[in-house]
């Protein structure tokens, strides 16, 4: 096996939501067998020197991304250091991230899409979309990748996600969008080689060299597509 990433995490030193430090992060890492994560703070990275002296010392992969708040969603982004103004529009994002060489992957697409009291309390009327239909919308013309398996989000959620990525013909990212030690490592990405470097990371990104997995927490790593295949139509 390669490397098995959390590729969405949060932690105090970029998410005020999160009470999650680098060192519990590393510890509990460390405790489940999960051998890479992709820190993702909202709207942040981690200034070079803390991150250096942070990667050095984890002894586990580490890969500096940022989950950045646009106009159609929250995206994930996997090779930037800084946040650039202008990119809450995410055709900038797009724009910025081709210029870096990185890869943008749609975060927790469907959250809360089945539940209608969540429309109710924000004056609008439930959205009712065929995963053909979902598979349209602006987002998934300009990222990469979906999140498939976001342990934020409910079963049905993740597998209409799921459902979506089959018909763009994406094999789908798994993460725990953890913003504690609970859930951690709950969704993993794994990667068919040993990850290197975070050039490596998105060279096997680029060419879909990974599948989302589910259960690496409770010593069950398995292919996620197994935990919600009977949710799937057909």
């Amino acid at each position: 096996m390669g490397t098995i990433v959390d590729m969405h995490v949060h932690t105090v030193r970029g998410a005020s939501d999160s009470s999650l430090t680098p060192d519990q992060l590393v510890e509990e890492a460390h405790r489940i067998g999960l051998t890479g994560v992709n820190i993702t703070e909202h709207d942040r990275a981690w200034d070079d020197y803390e991150w250096e002296a942070f990667r050095k010392r984890a002894g586990i992969f580490l890969s500096r991304g940022m989950e950045v708040s646009t106009d159609l969603g929250h995206i994930i982004v996997v090779g930037i250091s800084r946040y650039v103004p202008g990119i809450r529009r995410a055709t900038e994002l797009r724009r910025v991230v081709d210029e870096i060489g990185g890869f943008m992957i749609a975060a927790h697409p469907f959250r809360h899409f089945f539940d209608p009291v969540h429309y109710r309390r924000d004056g609008r009327p439930a959205v009712e979309l065929t995963p053909e239909e979902a598979a349209g919308l602006p987002i998934f013309q300009l990222v990469d990748e979906i999140e498939v398996a976001n342990g934020g989000c409910t079963p049905r959620e993740n597998a209409f996600a799921l459902q979506v990525a089959r018909i763009l013909g994406k094999r789908g990212i798994g993460a725990s969008d953890c913003h504690s030690t609970n859930g951690l490592g709950c969704f993993t990405t794994v990667f068919e080689e040993e990850l290197e470097s975070q050039e490596h990371m998105l060279a096997l990104l680029k060419a879909g060299r990974y599948y989302p997995a589910a259960g690496l927490n409770l010593g069950q790593l398995r292919p996620f597509e197994d935990t919600v295949a009977h949710l799937i139509p057909g």
